[in-house]
């Protein structure tokens, strides 16, 4: 009897030792299966630096910063609230403040001392996100502006060098504290804007109102469609199908390139931008948006509107314009031009290889032209694009029309690009916004 019973046990130790045995077996062949899907995956993904947390959705730099309704807005950040803001119309309009323009910019303008742009009318909670980078100044070679299309004097090629990476830097840490942990795949929504040059292997982010258009020029003159910039008018520029975005490509190719191409985008002080934008499209004669904004804008803003305004669209205010930007329920979508950068360019899916800024324009795009090994006698075009009888857009200007809202629009228009400024290192344009 007890011989049996040991028999019996170890019948059933063996059953247990081959039931562990083909347990492990299937938990070892059910992970090879989940290693390969996620590696699959990781390749529909352009690999980022470590520690990034890649996007979330298109809308959600806004959304997860701000919330808007018709009475309030709400930004969901920990920090305190300030003191309402003081109504613009009540009294003189502070002072706008946008860092990273040339030291000459600054010094040339009444009540803008230099110095360090993080100390300018910065709150706490912005002195710890801001990471201002070194300001870049003019060569002081006399010639600059020309010798750069030969070479650049290493203390340029140094700073300029020191500026990408801190702005890089910044972006990345912004991008790990407010977007999504959770990675996901490229869309061609997210690719949709930007532009494609194979033998140099570049790719541009267009942000209208940043100086898109020129570099559009650069880009037909690499891609040898044309000999100069100069030459480039600027409805062959925008229409005449010298270009193509990363959307033309199949899946497969889209993802070779933003693996192994150069990836830039040049951006602008937000409300600047804004200014620029309403200006160039609202403002001055433009038929197709006029017709397309205009009407439905004056329709749902102006009380007692004429019929030739409704029927042409023509004399949008920029008060009408806020009004219809910061309306939940527009009467017409979003446009391109005042789409925030961060939106447009996605930088926290895709891992930007240069990030300039409009207000150095010339010097940091030749700089990233001399050392992509484009011709040496290729550099940025300085003329205006549009209207080019009519004033620039400058801080200055953007202050006179910003003089036409009330704070509390001042207030929900910076909420509004609140990502670009955090993002791209832009300070507070004015003192009373929180």
């Amino acid at each position: 009897m007890e011989w049996r019973m040991v028999v019996d046990l170890l019948r059933r130790r063996k059953r247990m030792l081959l039931c562990s045995f083909w347990f492990l077996l299937l938990f070892a062949a059910g992970g090879l299966v989940l290693f390969i899907h996620l590696q699959d995956l990781s390749e529909m993904v352009p690999q980022e630096a470590p520690g990034v947390k890649l996007g979330a959705t298109q809308r959600q730099s806004r959304e997860t910063l701000c919330t808007q309704d018709g009475e309030s807005t709400k930004r969901v950040v920990d920090q305190q609230h300030s003191p309402p803001a003081v109504d613009l119309l009540a009294g003189p309009v502070p002072p706008m403040q946008f860092p990273d323009f040339e030291s000459s910019r600054r010094s040339a303008t009444p009540g803008f001392p230099e110095q360090d742009a993080s100390s300018v009318h910065v709150t706490k909670r912005h002195r710890k996100l801001l990471k201002t980078s070194p300001v870049m100044h003019p060569s002081n070679n006399s010639s600059s502006s020309s010798s750069t299309a030969n070479s650049l004097p290493p203390d340029v090629l140094s700073r300029s060098s020191r500026i990408q990476q801190a702005r890089q830097k910044l972006m990345k840490e912004i991008c790990a504290k407010y977007k999504s942990s959770i990675s996901r795949t490229v869309t061609p929504n997210d690719v949709s804007h930007i532009y494609v040059e194979n033998k140099y292997k570049l790719l541009y982010c267009e942000v209208p109102k940043a100086g898109c258009s020129n570099w559009k020029r650069i880009l037909i003159v690499l891609a040898g469609k044309a000999a100069d910039t100069q030459s480039l008018k600027h409805d062959a520029v925008h229409y005449g199908n010298h270009l193509n975005t990363l959307t033309s490509y199949n899946r497969q190719d889209i993802m070779q390139r933003l693996k192994s191409y150069t990836k830039i985008a040049f951006v602008r002080e937000p409300l600047e931008r804004l200014v620029s934008a309403y200006r160039d499209k609202l403002e001055s004669p433009n038929t197709y948006y006029h017709s397309l904004f205009g009407k439905p804008i004056i329709a749902k803003y102006r009380a007692n509107a004429s019929k030739e305004a409704l029927s042409s669209g023509n004399g949008v205010t920029f008060p009408e314009f806020v009004q219809y930007l910061l309306d939940v329920h527009r009467p017409v979508g979003m446009d391109i031009h005042w789409e925030p950068a961060n939106q447009l360019c996605n930088p926290c899916l895709l891992d930007y290889q240069f990030i300039g800024k409009f207000e150095n324009m010339e010097e940091e795009a030749n700089f990233l032209l001399r050392q992509m090994g484009a011709p040496s006698n290729l550099t940025m075009p300085t003329s205006k694009d549009r209207n080019p009888e009519s004033e620039r857009t400058t801080k200055e200007l953007t202050q006179k029309y910003f003089s036409q809202v009330s704070a509390w629009e001042r207030q929900r228009l910076y909420d509004f690009y609140y990502m670009d400024y955090l993002m791209f290192n832009y300070s507070k344009p004015f003192k009373d916004l929180y």
